[in-house]
Order: structure tokens, then C-alpha cells, then sequence
């Protein structure tokens, strides 16, 4: 006795839908008609059905399915293709537990960049900005450096970071000069960093994270920075040329 639409769906764990679409598509063969014009499957049809479920439980998509009638070698080829995404798939979520692990040991707030939730305490509110927005503008090996300067440097300068926007040029100065020498030694241990590793040295990205900078900190801090930038150069090729 043949199945109809519906109970094949039923007896194959899918939806009349589904059967329509598998047919649409050229996966499943249409099935003979009863003189009133109804469907009649087979068991042929309900194997069929099953196999599809079984690869789909596999990780399959449907165009890959279909791909496998073509050749004796598809199979095995695919199921390799799927055994690697799994495994990046897999990588990737041990990284993010070890990373949800970090936030929760740390307590960190929902602004805490990737990568640095042991030392989010140490960071304000506008550095995990700043470093959100970096991460997106640098290269890998910038955001290493990063994380690497930021854990190495874990003091943050009270100065600077309690400099109001008002300060006057004497304030602004005495803060550069206390910046200076740990931006020396910044620049000695990663040379790279002396000027943004940008991804993509382009007008654009320079001025994304001028903007970033400029709207982040405030003028008196900005001008800090700058002034503490050209010293340590400064005193660096002072230093060189000895």
C-alpha cells in the first residue's frame, strides 16, 4: 500500500513543506499518481527522506547533498570539508568560554575589549573604549602589542587621567613630562608601535582614530599626549645619536 504525502512527512520526521521543497529542488523523485491524481510513495521515498535527515544531522546543506549523487568521492570529501569546519568551530568556542571564563572571574563590565578582561580594573571607561575602537583599526600584531603594553603597564597615570578638560599649559606639561619616559620605554620594547600599526594605512583609518582620540579624552588630555609623544621621540633620537 502506498504512503501518502502527509504520512510519509509523518513517518520521515518532517513536514509535507519540506517534501514539496526536496521535490522542487530535484532532491527526492516525484512519485507515481493514483487515478484521483494523489501522490503514492514508496519505500524508496521514505529511505530517501531518511537519508536526507541523517547527512542534514550531519552538518550538510542541501546543495551539498545534492552534490554527493555526482560523484563516489563526494561523500568522503564532504564529511572532511565538515570535519574541519567542526573543528575551527570548536576552537572558537573554547576560546570564547575561556574568555567568558576571564570576564566572570574578573567581574568585568560589558565594556571589557577581548583579550582584556585581568586588567579591565586598571583601565577607564574611555582606555576600554579606545581599545575597542583600536583592536578594530590595528593589525594582529598591533593588538598584541597591545594587550602586551597594557599588561605590562598596568599603573595607570592618576595625572592624566584626573587632567580636567580646563587645565592650563604649566599642568598640561608637567603631565607630558611624567608620560613621556613610560612611552619611551613603550616605544623601546615595540618599536612597531611608534606609529599606529593601522590594518590599512589610509587617510580614513587615521582619522577614525584621530576621531576616537579627540572625542574619547578630553583637549587638556589630548594635548598631554601629544606633548609626551614628541618628548619621547625626542629624547629617543637624543639617545640614538649618542
Amino acid at each position: 500500500m502506498a504512503w501518502s504525502t502527509r504520512r510519509l512527512a509523518q513517518l520521515g520526521g518532517t513536514t509535507v513543506k519540506t517534501i514539496r521543497h526536496y521535490h522542487r529542488i530535484g532532491l527526492l523523485d516525484e512519485p507515481e499518481r493514483a487515478g484521483n491524481g494523489y501522490k503514492q510513495y514508496g519505500t524508496a521515498h521514505l529511505v530517501r527522506i531518511l537519508q536526507i535527515a541523517r547527512l542534514r544531522d550531519l552538518g550538510m546543506g542541501l546543495a551539498q547533498i545534492a552534490e554527493l549523487e555526482h560523484s563516489d568521492e563526494a561523500f568522503a570529501q564532504t564529511l572532511q570539508l565538515l570535519d574541519a569546519q567542526l573543528a575551527e568551530s570548536i576552537s572558537h568556542q573554547q576560546q570564547l568560554r575561556a574568555e567568558i571564563a576571564a570576564l566572570t572571574r574578573h567581574r568585568a563590565t560589558p565594556d571589557t575589549p577581548a583579550g582584556f578582561a585581568e586588567v579591565a580594573d586598571h583601565l577607564t571607561p574611555a582606555d576600554r573604549s579606545m581599545i575597542m575602537i583600536s583592536s578594530q583599526l590595528f593589525h594582529a600584531r598591533g593588538v598584541q602589542d597591545m594587550k602586551e603594553i597594557v599588561a605590562a603597564h598596568q599603573d595607570a597615570d592618576r595625572d592624566f587621567d584626573e587632567l580636567p578638560a580646563g587645565a592650563g599649559p604649566d599642568e598640561i606639561r608637567g603631565v607630558a613630562a611624567h608620560l613621556a619616559p613610560m612611552l619611551e620605554a613603550i616605544y623601546a620594547e615595540h618599536p612597531a608601535v611608534k606609529t599606529p600599526p593601522l590594518r590599512a594605512r589610509t587617510a580614513d583609518s587615521l582619522r577614525d582614530l584621530h576621531r576616537a582620540v579627540t572625542e574619547l579624552y578630553n583637549p587638556a588630555q589630548v594635548e598631554a599626549l601629544r606633548q609626551a609623544h614628541l618628548l619621547a621621540h625626542q629624547h629617543s633620537a637624543s639617545t640614538d645619536e649618542e
